[in-house]
């Protein structure tokens, strides 16, 4: 590993001796390679490679096609719809690379200035509704960058310098998630906190505790909801452990070989609050396992939420009585006019499915890609955004309900005397008085010399 490391300058730890190629024009080459075909005084309607030069925009990767794609494959292959959800990330991450460019003196510091200028006009656009999202750009990515170009003109297109879609994406991602987890760490501390507080308010109440859904010994209400803060404290735990393992940059990895060109992969991790950058170019491009704990880390936290959903829709049945759900909380039936259902608590049990689902998903997708970089990865944001915006809801609406039930005491006392509670309490007091009584025999013949 030392020698390793001890290869990899400050300025570049990924070398590659392969040519970089850069498709810095491609964008309005199509528009510039059609436009002498406008005539003056011709109708620009009745020529058709004018209307092709107006209908359709160069893809970034378009150099080498004769033929642009059908409204088919595009339509297919869109992914804009879903990561544009990427869009801060993806600027904060230009702009970091921007700025390393400038640093390396690849880019002007005026080159650098107009692409952030630009960069803080689209994230404002974007966050007033007023950036136009358009499918034939594919992605979060190169919607920006075009963005950028209709902005700023020639120095955004100096911006995918040293950089390919398959480093910035999982930039992105990496930072989205870590994000997300700071997201849901705050929602689990709210639920243990209303969890503590319940407990607080029922000090002393003593309800049936059950194994195999029979009654089996009398147990503190505290001590039962502080069952469920401990498991919700190591789901904190996992996700923390994830966060510290998925905090690595990937940028600078570009395709999948690095690039030949002077860049400081550690200028645009520390930037970017990364640890560190990530050793090997091919791992960067092609690793979700920080997604796959991502999402295992949820789903566990999913199924201790279902649990506690299943124990209070459980309590706050008519057989069981235990725990009565405010209005505020609660749900009606459209035809029965007595019911009063603990709805919130029963979707968080059954949106659990949702969340495993999302994590059955993930490892289906990533079972036999080859090394490195394959378009099937592309599926990896949407079950990742699903399970993060359920989670957080099954956190959020638990907390909710926590803060609006009322524990039945007298139906809970009158339920204690039923199940021989005590029963396993009056074994060990027998026990313990053969014990005494066997203890006290011995020294009373050892006192005898008998």
């Amino acid at each position: 590993m030392d020698s390793l490391m001890s290869a990899s300058s400050r300025t570049q730890l990924f070398s590659s001796p392969a040519i970089i190629f850069s498709n810095q024009d491609t964008t309005h080459k199509l528009e510039s390679s059609l436009a002498f075909v406008c005539l003056p005084g011709k109708p620009r309607h009745n020529n058709l490679l004018c209307r092709m030069s107006q209908a359709k925009e160069a893809k970034l990767w378009g150099g080498r096609f004769e033929e642009s794609v059908t409204a088919v494959v595009e339509k297919f292959t869109e992914s804009i719809s879903y990561d544009k959800a990427l869009y801060k990330h993806d600027i904060r991450g230009s702009k970091a690379h921007a700025s390393m460019l400038a640093k390396q003196g690849m880019i002007s510091t005026s080159d650098r200035d107009s692409i952030l200028e630009g960069l803080d006009e689209i994230e404002r656009k974007i966050e007033a509704g007023e950036f136009v999202w358009r499918t034939d750009r594919e992605d979060v990515h190169m919607n920006i960058e075009a963005a950028l170009t209709d902005i700023i003109g020639e120095p955004a297109k100096k911006l995918h310098t040293a950089r390919s879609r398959n480093d910035q994406v999982l930039t992105d991602f990496r930072l989205w998630c870590r994000d997300a987890i700071d997201t849901i760490l705050e929602s689990i501390k709210r639920l243990q906190v209303a969890l503590v507080k319940l407990a607080l308010n029922n000090q002393d109440l003593i309800v049936p505790g059950y194994t195999h859904l029979q009654r089996a010994q009398p147990v503190l209400l505290q001590h039962l909801l502080l069952a469920y803060v401990e498991q919700l404290e190591r789901d904190a735990g996992r996700l923390l452990d994830c966060r510290v393992r998925l905090n690595f940059c990937p940028l600078g990895a570009c395709a999948l070989a690095g690039t030949g060109l002077p860049i400081d992969r550690f200028m645009t991790a520390e930037i970017l609050e990364f640890t560190a950058p990530m050793r090997n170019s091919i791992d960067a491009v092609s690793d979700r396992d920080f997604v796959l704990e991502f999402l295992a880390a949820n789903s566990i936290a999913a199924v201790h939420l279902s649990r506690l959903g299943e124990e209070w829709v459980l309590w706050a049945s008519e057989e069981f009585g235990f725990i009565t759900p405010s209005d505020s909380v609660s749900t009606g039936s459209s035809i029965m006019p007595q019911k009063k259902n603990p709805d919130p608590m029963e979707l968080v049990r059954g949106k659990s499915a949702r969340v495993i689902g999302d994590l059955v998903t993930l490892l289906t997708l990533c079972k036999g890609l080859p090394l490195a970089y394959n378009r099937d990865l592309q599926e990896d944001k949407e079950p990742t955004f699903d399970s993060v915006k359920t989670i957080v809801g099954m956190l959020e609406v638990s907390a909710e309900f926590a803060q609006n039930i009322t524990f039945n005491q007298e139906r809970i006392q009158k339920a204690l005397p039923a199940g021989h509670l005590d029963a396993t309490t009056l074994a060990d007091y027998l026990v313990k008085k053969a014990s005494d009584y066997c203890s006290s025999s011995l020294f009373f013949l050892q006192q005898k010399d008998l």
